[in-house]
Parts: C-alpha cells; structure tokens; sequence
C-alpha cells in the first residue's frame, strides 16, 4: 500500500503543467544519458520498482525493454512484479474506473510522458529532472508535500526516503508596495538514504528511461539518419561529376 500512495505522486503532478510551462522557476538541465544503455537499465528498474505501482505505460512492452540490454530472465526477474507476462504491455495494477473511485483521478499513463512535457523554460526531460528534485514537505497540504515547480500539487513525494525530508525557503521581498516571497532555496531536514549527488543521478537516469520509453527507436533512428546524410553526400558529388562528365563536349 505503501508504494501505490508513492507511485500514485505522478498523478496530479504529470497531468497538469500548465503552471510549470507559463512562468515560475527556471528548469535545470536534464542530463542527457539516452544512448547510455546502463543509465537506460537504472532507470527501467526505478520506474517498475516505483511507477507501475499505479502508472502504466501501455504504449510499451517489457519485452521491448532488451532494445536497452535486459535479457527475457532479466525482465521477467527483476522488471515484472506483477503477474503480467514479459509479452504484456506496461498495465497499470488496477482499472481506470478504480483509480478514479479511489484517488479521485486515474492516475496518468506515462508511455510518452516527457515528450509531452516540453514547454518555453524547456524541454519535457528537463521539466521531469527538475519537478522530481523540488519537493519539500508542507504539513498544510492534503499530501503533506509540496512542490516548487507546481505549486500545491496533489501528488506526495515518491522518493522522499531517498531524498530525505527538505523544507523550503522563502523570503518576503517587497516591489511596488506589495509584499510577495520568493523562493531562496531548501534546507535539508533530515538526511535521505541518498546523498545529493547520489539521488541526481537516480532521477536522472528515470528520467532519460522515461524519456526514450516515449520513443525506442529514436537511437537507432539518429544514428540512420547520420548515414542517409552521409550517403546522400556521396551521392551528390557522384551526380555532379556525372553531369559534368555528360555536358562537358556539348556547346
């Protein structure tokens, strides 16, 4: 029960960024590990252990998770903790109708989350790295934590026993005769079962799971892509000598 109130945190949070893409805080980069098949298995095993809780991502196979090294026995192993088969595609363990009823929303499906993320601070990779390292705990809000990026979202922290308990910080500035509080920055409470730099690298490589999870093929498709250029380069210097060769007696 536990990690369904933790993996049900995307709900709210995921679904809504209308708030995150006008304004409020500047998004830090999101590290860009796509190609890296270790970060890519990290990843994978932080998003079944604490996502599929209660997200799916039913635009994706576990099978399709050998595109980034895993072996069948691996996924079936390590990566399927539920009684779905390595065949199946990402479900979430419970019905539309019942997350509804129980949480008030269905909780979003993830399969192409952070392509649809983007926005004018960045893009949806970068908006997820930065949105998964600003929670702080709120003892007013229903879930009892907060968010910098969206601001009184309806989903807990999911990682906070990683991360630790934060508070944030804010100081009372004053402009044009009003008074307003801007964000200074957190002050850790108690320690997390990961250090900073530790619990950055987590997010990081979920979030470049997450973010070639939205489309596999995109590695392969880069790496094509540089060969037809390179190919329709040769090609265009062997049609241009042809063509000179051609014209080259005709006055």
């Amino acid at each position: 029960m536990k990690k369904v109130v933790l993996g049900l945190s995307l709900a709210s949070g995921l679904s809504l960024s209308a708030l995150a893409n006008t304004g409020g805080p500047a998004w830090d980069k999101a590290p860009n590990r796509i190609t890296d098949q270790t970060a890519l298995q990290n990843g994978a095993k932080t998003f079944a252990t604490y996502c599929l809780n209660c997200h799916g991502a039913e635009y994706m196979r576990y099978n399709r998770l050998q595109d980034i090294g895993f072996t069948l026995d691996q996924i079936k192993n390590e990566l399927v903790l539920t009684d779905a088969k390595v065949g199946d595609t990402m479900k979430a363990p419970f019905s539309a109708k019942e997350g509804k009823a129980w949480f008030g929303n269905n909780p979003p499906d993830l399969s192409v989350i952070a392509r649809s993320r983007a926005g004018a601070n960045g893009t949806g990779a970068d908006y997820l790295y930065t949105y998964m390292r600003s929670f702080y705990r709120d003892p007013v809000s229903q879930t009892g934590w907060n968010n910098i990026v969206f601001p009184n979202v309806g989903m807990p922290h999911v990682f906070w026993e990683l991360q630790g308990d934060r508070k944030a910080i804010y100081e009372e500035v004053e402009a044009h005769g009003q008074k307003t509080h801007v964000f200074k920055g957190f002050e850790q409470v108690t320690p997390g079962t990961m250090s900073a730099e530790q619990y950055d690298q987590m997010v990081g490589d979920l979030v470049n799971y997450l973010q070639w999870m939205g489309e596999p093929v995109q590695n392969t498709r880069r790496t094509m892509g540089i060969w037809v250029l390179i190919f329709l380069a040769g090609l265009t210097v062997v049609t241009w000598r042809l063509n000179k060769s051609y014209w080259k007696d005709i006055k």
